[in-house]
């Protein structure tokens, strides 16, 4: 990958993240880490909560305590594993799954303002990504 995408690209995932966190403070909902733990869950449902904090750079009991008030409040299940009586399985609930989702909509225009602000080709990076996820796809 040549510097210039590199650079563009990190400009994408700070702005993102700048404008999901500035968001989440401003919404009184759920946290930007417990949407962005929302949104791993989404990848990798069902999921031990071991593996949970693997994929997030975190704790085990970082993630324990981070599940409670996202159990609580209905976005999150932790059930026993079936497989293994010590281990627990996290995964969303539909409530989590829309809280996730309806979150990032007006992100997404929030994002477009902000990159073209910053002087980023927005319309050529949105292009070229659904591009290459056609070509992801294949045949």
């Amino acid at each position: 990958m040549d510097d210039g995408l590199a650079d563009l690209l990190h400009r994408v995932v700070f702005l993102l993240g700048e404008a999901a966190r500035k968001r989440a403070d401003d919404a009184g909902g759920p946290t930007y880490s417990q949407m962005r733990l929302l949104g791993t869950l989404e990848e990798i449902q069902p999921v031990t909560q071991h593996e949970l904090a693997r994929a997030l750079s975190v704790s085990d009991p970082a993630i324990s305590r981070a599940l409670r008030p996202l159990e609580a409040a209905g976005l999150v299940r932790v059930d026993p594993d079936p497989a293994h009586g010590r281990r627990r399985l996290v995964s969303t609930t539909a409530t989590g799954r829309k809280a996730f989702h309806d979150s990032g909509k007006p992100l997404y225009d929030e994002l477009r303002k902000a990159l073209l602000d910053a002087g980023f080709p927005y319309e050529r990076y949105l292009r070229d990504t659904l591009r290459l996820a056609e070509l992801l796809e294949g045949p």
